[in-house]
C-alpha cells in the first residue's frame, strides 16, 4: 500500500474530512489530496504531525510495515539511540556544517529524517 492510500484510508476511519485534517495539519485541502492521490510526497513535518494525529509509525505511514506502531524494548530504544548522527557528541567530534555553519542537533535530526524518507520513497 503507498502513502497516499494509507493516508486516506486513516483519515476516513477516523472519521474526518479532508478539510478537517488539512485544517490539523495546517496545510490546504488542495495539498492534502495531492497527498492521498500521491501527486505529491509529505515532507518530513507533515509525516510527523500525521503519525502523531493517526497514533502510528512514519514507516507505516509510508509503507515499510504493515504494523501501525511498534515497540521498542528499554534497552533497543537506548541503543537505538545512542546510534544517532545526531547526537552531540558526534556533532561535535565531526562538526557537521552546511554553508560554513555548524548544524545545531535539532537540524542535524530533520536532515537525518529528510535523507531517511527521501530513501524510502525511491
Amino acid at each position: 500500500m503507498n502513502y497516499g492510500n494509507r493516508i486516506a484510508e486513516l483519515r476516513e476511519h477516523k472519521g474526518l474530512k479532508q478539510e478537517e485534517l488539512a485544517q490539523s495539519l495546517g496545510i490546504t485541502r488542495a495539498a492534502l489530496s495531492h497527498y492521498e492521490k500521491n501527486r505529491r510526497k509529505p515532507d518530513f513535518e507533515i509525516l510527523n504531525k500525521l503519525a502523531d494525529i493517526f497514533g502510528v509509525t512514519i514507516d507505516y505511514l509510508v509503507g515499510r510495515t504493515s504494523h501501525p506502531t511498534t515497540i521498542l524494548d528499554s534497552d533497543v530504544k537506548e541503543f537505538v539511540d545512542q546510534l544517532e548522527l545526531s547526537d552531540e557528541d558526534i556533532l561535535q567530534r565531526f562538526n557537521l556544517t552546511i554553508d560554513g555553519r555548524t548544524l545545531s542537533e535539532e537540524e542535524a535530526k530533520r536532515f537525518i529524517a529528510f535523507v531517511r524518507m527521501e530513501r524510502m520513497m525511491k
